[in-house]
């Protein structure tokens, strides 16, 4: 794994008697594109707040981009924040050009690096229209542009995706890979699994402050027993490995479909091997690849803040 440009170590964060973050570790990959998971009120943004040295942590240690936060960091950090905020009275190429001076830019490089944002993100047309004047979509994107400007290293953009109608949700995936083929680290958070999967390498799955997963797309779908659907005219529920068998449709000419959990440690390939030694008779073996969605579900159990 490469190097972490952002690091928690056991932290806390407390207000009063509530516990908003407990006892939080991960490691965010530097070049990685990665997911910051749960559902509302699971310490996602009281985190990214942390990150950003806009809250100090009650316990713990953060690092980021190999220091502890500070205000020092913020040229090298995009910040996209759940609380949407920008100057109303200010056109939208202003805007953008503004932020890459606040980060050091020159006004040439600044206003170069916005008219290519705003076409990237479909706002070009747009460049004087006041930001009181746009929806709260087309102003979310500037803001999107206003956190990307200077190239930052790292990128961290808090609920990106909420308030976008589906095509400008494309956009916004697309401008991520974009900046992550580009060297940047992007971590966002969201409460929708469809956006993790299409986009990140990592995962971190938090409940009520909490670390529920960590790790890959892989290593989480591997959280859930393995299951197979199939078509035979025997039951296959006394095959070696099979955990349980439902039948789920009776075909014509005595086939039937099943659906399989295997057990755990036991593969597709198993069972498939399982079948051929006891020349047991199959017209359909489909593996089934459990979405993100239900893998969360099964780790958070019956919490109700869990993801879509």
């Amino acid at each position: 794994m490469s190097a972490a440009v952002l690091q928690f170590n056991d932290v806390t964060k407390r207000f009063g008697d509530f516990t908003a973050v407990k006892d939080l570790s991960f490691a965010v990959p530097e070049g990685s594109v990665y997911g910051f998971l749960g559902g509302n009120g699971a310490g996602k943004t009281t985190s990214l707040r942390m990150a950003l040295d806009i809250l100090a942590p009650t316990t713990g240690r953060i690092e980021i981009l190999g220091a502890p936060p500070s205000r020092e960091k913020a040229a090298d950090i995009g910040f996209l924040p759940e609380e949407r905020g920008l100057y109303r009275r200010m056109t939208v190429l202003d805007t953008v050009i503004y932020f890459g001076r606040l980060k050091g830019m020159t006004p040439t490089a600044a206003r170069k690096s916005a008219l290519s944002l705003l076409d990237r993100l479909d706002l070009i047309g747009r460049e004087k229209t006041k930001i009181s004047e746009l929806s709260k979509g087309l102003a979310q994107k500037v803001q999107l542009a206003t956190a990307l400007v200077n190239a930052p290293r790292l990128i961290m953009l808090d609920e990106p995706f909420s308030g976008l109608d589906p095509v400008n949700q494309g956009v916004l995936e697309e401008a991520i890979k974009d900046a992550a083929k580009q060297g940047a680290t992007v971590l966002f958070s969201t409460h929708v699994m469809q956006h993790a999967e299409r986009l990140c390498e990592r995962l971190l799955l938090l409940a009520r402050g909490k670390k529920v997963f960590e790790g890959t797309q892989e290593e989480a779908r591997a959280q859930l027993p393995s299951r197979l659907t199939v078509t035979s005219k025997a039951d296959p529920s006394g095959l070696p490995g099979v955990s349980s068998a439902r039948s789920v449709d009776a075909g014509d000419s005595g086939w039937t479909r099943y659906e399989l959990v295997l057990a755990p440690g036991t593969g597709a390939g198993d069972i498939l091997e399982a079948c051929t030694t006891r020349s047991f008779a199959l017209r359909s073996f489909d593996i089934h690849q459990p979405a993100l969605h239900e893998v969360f579900i099964h780790l958070v159990g019956g919490e109700r803040e869990i993801v879509q």
